[in-house]
């Protein structure tokens, strides 16, 4: 089988570099480009330097439509702005294309989703095989479990980051939604603060905590009449997105057009 030629945007960034270095050392994965904004300073340069494992003949590129003609996969952890523009060329080049940008308003998640009527495209706020387990197992719970027990999600992470409560922490909230047959947009409590009344049955909170360095932390609570049920994903390193994400770009190349998640690439989709 031939290798799956996939292509990197936001090569320079932290996530970038790290997806370069694993689909580096994946068996059966070839990097075929590398993508950066304009104003980046790496344009030009090799792909391999710029994520430290040496020359790998990839420069570094601000053309999306020159580099996607011709590739198998689009990895793509950017901003929900750059995702879209990214989508849209990739349905034009037929590059298949996973997401793992957080940060998506409703709004941009409805424009990502028309995408898929061209591509396969596999979105996820977390690549993770735990949290994406984690999720499976919340949405199980949901559904068993009544109003008597409420539901709230808490999430740290590293003081660096900029959306919140995360995209993690909102798929599993939608996990819990979806559970319960309701809508999280019509039932999420995302802020409190000062004299909030009593909690609504049926509310699903999250809680954010930023600081240090931390990877990501999230908890799932369940808190029913004198007993709590509490789910916990803690990553303790980020290689373990980049390898679910690479993951996803093989399993993408040669599906049919739709908008998947990583549960139909670990097959939880079922769960």
């Amino acid at each position: 089988m031939a290798n799956t030629r996939v292509v990197v945007a936001g090569a320079a960034g932290r996530m970038g570099r790290m997806l370069i270095r694993t689909i580096d050392e994946t068996p059966g994965c070839k990097l075929a480009g590398a993508l950066e904004r304009s104003t980046s300073g790496c344009i030009g340069q090799d792909a391999g330097l710029v994520a430290g494992i040496g020359d790998l003949g990839i420069t570094v590129s601000a053309a999306p439509e020159a580099v996607l003609t011709g590739a198998d996969v689009l990895i793509d952890f950017t901003t929900p702005e750059a995702s879209l523009e990214y989508a849209a060329v990739a349905a034009q080049t037929s590059t298949a294309h996973v997401v793992g940008t957080t940060g998506f308003s409703e709004e941009h998640m409805r424009a990502l989703k028309v995408f898929g009527d061209e591509v396969a495209i596999v979105q996820s706020g977390n690549m993770s095989l735990g949290v994406n387990l984690l999720r499976a197992l919340v949405r199980k719970v949901a559904s068993v479990l009544g109003d008597e027990f409420d539901v709230e999600v808490v999430e740290m992470h590293h003081r660096q980051k900029v959306d919140a409560p995360s995209g993690t922490a909102l798929m599993l909230g939608e996990a819990a939604a979806e559970g319960r047959g309701i809508t999280l947009a019509d039932h999420a409590v995302r802020k409190r603060d000062g004299h909030t009344g009593a909690r609504d049955a049926g509310d699903i909170g999250f809680a954010t905590l930023r600081g240090g360095t931390v990877v990501g932390d999230h908890s799932v609570i369940f808190a029913g009449p004198q007993e709590r049920i509490v789910l916990q994903h803690v990553a303790e390193q980020r290689i373990l997105f980049a390898r679910g994400a690479v993951k996803a770009a093989i399993w993408a190349k040669g599906q049919p057009a739709g908008f998947y998640s990583m549960a139909d690439v670990l097959g939880l989709a079922d769960f």
